[in-house]
């Protein structure tokens, strides 16, 4: 194949690509007959083994069996192939690197592309994945002096052109040449599109600091705290993709799981992981996870009711609960509390055994032995114990009768085992009995419930997730440390967390990156400072209403935010939908009208939805994320980006509290290119800022 080396034109690159997507072509056919004389053939076989399975013998129907098994699965591996090379197919490639190592007098040119093609006929490297190692200096290096990691060592090369492209069903749309890691003209017009209904990958426009989080391969787990708009969510599924390549031989997508804040979030990011060419992975989230440990017998609020009910109730008591069991200090008192009930809550006495009594010295020693265990398992350890000293001693063996009322008077010798009376009595240990409150049908405060999960420990320890080999947890900060003690426990694997500390939902219980690192072993934090999601006029904004020092805004422009001011509600209304409309004309795809409550989003759902086109409202049941408009509040859509967004409601009597700065802040930071806040009379003192440095326009 004739590659185009020295000084190639773009002629010459556009022949070098028909080149590509003829083999390409001719590989896509061959594929889909393989796959389709597999899936004849196995099915073939199934019809035989039905029609003479009464004539076949056990071994013979194995060995269908096995046979039939075979042919589908190399026919599922065949449908997989087919998948990644219709993708290349519609675009091969998107950069062009030319090395040459050391010893080499000319340079190879590299393709880099979503995967790898290796055509059969030549034994050439026609285009290598994104994740390859030699494509790693795609990213991270400029023209001249370079390296890459290989499996084999450090391999050393100087790179002679580095070159872009965007190719769209086959054909060359632009090339790009230049000397940096990524050109910034084609990460601008990434930014300026549309959005979509799901997130997409961005291996095209991977910048060097967000690759050295994806190629980390060191950290035990791995934090990263990532300002608003700064990618972090693709980034870190972007580093799924890049370990599943890495480690292909021991990990697969099903051994990874996502934790994520809510249905609709984990739609939106579904697509992510297939488009790059992996299996989509399974993912739960963290009332998911409480209820799969503490049974139907515990009944909980959920985090989205916590939220609701600190913003709608003023109940001052409530909201200290919730601040009270949400930092490390809380997590010490419950491991205090936990040492000194493994001291404490075993009252040993002596224990007759038929004729036999054992005395409270030796009993007392054996609950001693397994102070460390769980009560549950002191029980079965120290009854086991009883078994053989008996038969050792005396050669009694213990019957099953004998054996059930041992078992009962080793466990009266607790002075507690219900976790709910170890719980409650936590709060009289610590003197605090008024922060342990139930609900109406005995129902636990979301604030309990992974206290009660760490706490379950004591009685029966919750057991690890074996299958499971690496945790996503997104949303960090709205977790508290509880909450990560109980992941460390239940999935000791490896782990990426990621979010934001200044888009807490819930600012009272949240988590910074450094509170985190100080619960998990091993921990790495990284920091993404730079923020590619809104224009700088947006982010200017929002920074007057909850300031990141840190963060670094893309230079994108666009629309100076507006801030509407109506006289009455029904004006506000009225603007409302004249901003639905004014979407509805432009060339954009998904507008969010983001409300500070759930009751709120529901009350304008009503008052809009008849007169302003399709409207989708999410609630705690929705599951997926769509395009056109949307109502939500600021927890739902937490994580997610839109075109534009409107704000309404935007008073002071609405959002006043430190809590609602941090709403607001996440509401505007969904927008990427339009932002429009709407008010009945005096806006939001947080905006007031924004107004007077006029960042912000006013009618």
């Amino acid at each position: 194949m004739n590659e185009p080396t020295f000084n190639p034109t773009e002629a010459d690159e556009r022949e070098y690509l028909s080149e590509v997507t003829r083999r390409i072509s001719r590989e896509l056919n061959e594929y889909s007959e393989k796959v389709g004389m597999r899936l004849a053939e196995a099915r073939h076989l199934v019809e035989t083994l039905q029609e003479h399975k009464r004539d076949l013998d056990h071994a013979e129907k194995a060995n269908m069996r096995q046979a039939v098994n075979l042919s589908t699965r190399i026919g599922e591996h065949g449908v997989d192939r087919q998948r990644r090379l219709v993708r290349l197919l519609n675009s091969p490639y998107f950069g062009r690197i030319d090395v040459r190592k050391a010893g080499q007098h000319t340079p190879h040119p590299v393709y880099i592309g979503m995967h790898a093609f290796h055509d059969p006929e030549t034994e050439e490297q026609i285009i290598h994945d994104w994740r390859a190692p030699v494509s790693s200096v795609f990213y991270e290096h400029e023209l001249g002096e370079a390296y890459y990691d290989a499996p084999s060592g450090r391999v050393n090369c100087e790179i002679e052109r580095k070159r872009q492209y965007r190719i769209d069903n086959r054909e060359l749309i632009f090339m790009l040449e230049t000397s940096l890691s990524i050109q910034d003209d084609v990460l601008q017009q990434e930014l300026s599109r549309a959005s979509s209904e799901t997130m997409k990958n961005i291996v095209a426009t991977i910048q060097r600091d967000q690759n050295a989080i994806i190629r980390n391969e060191d950290a035990h787990s791995l934090i990263i705290q990532g300002a608003a708009g700064s990618g972090k969510t693709s980034i870190a599924l972007h580093r799924i993709a890049f370990l599943l390549y890495r480690f292909k031989d021991s990990m697969r997508s099903e051994d990874i799981l996502i934790i994520s804040p809510n249905k609709v979030f984990a739609h939106y990011i579904s697509q992510v992981l297939p488009e790059l060419g992996e299996e989509m992975i399974r993912e739960t989230t963290m009332e998911e996870i409480a209820s799969l440990q503490l049974g139907a017998q515990y009944r909980f609020e959920s985090f989205g009711d916590q939220v609701a009910r600190l913003l709608e109730a003023d109940d001052d008591a409530y909201a200290e609960r919730v601040k009270f069991k949400g930092n490390g200090e809380f997590l010490r008192k419950l491991n205090a509390y936990m040492r000194f009930m493994r001291a404490t809550n075993v009252l040993p006495t002596s224990i007759d055994v038929g004729v036999y009594t054992l005395p409270e010295e030796w009993v007392a020693e054996r609950f001693e032995k397994y102070a460390h265990q769980p009560i549950n398992e002191q029980l079965i350890q120290v009854l086991s114990d009883i078994s053989q000293y008996m038969e050792m001693q005396y050669q009694k063996k213990i019957k099953p009768g004998e054996r059930a009322q041992l078992r009962k008077d080793l466990t009266q010798m607790f002075e507690m085992t219900s976790l709910k009376a170890i719980y409650r009595n936590f709060y009289a240990w610590i003197r605090q009995p008024e922060m342990l409150q139930t609900l109406k049908g005995g129902r636990y405060e979301y604030a309990d419930v992974f206290p009660l999960i760490y706490l379950q420990r004591l009685v029966d320890r919750p057991p690890a997730v074996d299958r499971v080999k690496h945790v996503v947890v997104d949303e960090m900060q709205d977790y508290t440390a509880v909450q990560y003690q109980v992941l460390a426990s239940l999935f000791p694997c490896r782990k990426t967390i990621l979010g934001d500390h200044n888009q807490s939902v819930s600012p009272l219980s949240s988590s910074s990156a450094e509170a985190i690192r100080e619960v998990l072993d091993q921990a790495e934090c990284m920091y993404m400072h730079k923020s590619y999601r809104s224009s700088v006029e947006i982010t200017k904004l929002a920074q007057t209403i909850h300031h990141n020092p840190n963060l670094e805004p893309i230079e994108r422009h666009g629309e100076q935010p507006q801030l509407l001011i109506s006289e009455t509600p029904d004006r506000e209304l009225d603007a409302i939908r004249n901003a639905i409309q004014a979407f509805h004309d432009s060339e954009h795809n998904a507008l969010g009208i983001i409300c500070k409550t759930q009751s709120r989003a529901e009350q304008l759902y009503d008052a809009i939805k008849d007169d302003a086109g399709t409207i989708h409202l999410l609630d705690a049941r929705s599951t997926t994320f769509t395009s056109g408009v949307m109502i939500a509040t600021a927890y739902l859509a937490k994580g997610l980006e839109f075109d534009e967004v409107i704000v309404p409601f935007c008073t002071d009597a609405e959002y006043h509290r430190d809590m609602d700065r941090h709403l607001l802040y996440v509401a505007c930071t969904r927008a990427m290119h339009r932002l429009i806040f709407t008010a009945t009379g005096s806006p939001s003192s947080f905006l007031q800022t924004a107004i007077d440095d006029g960042f912000v326009a006013t009618n």
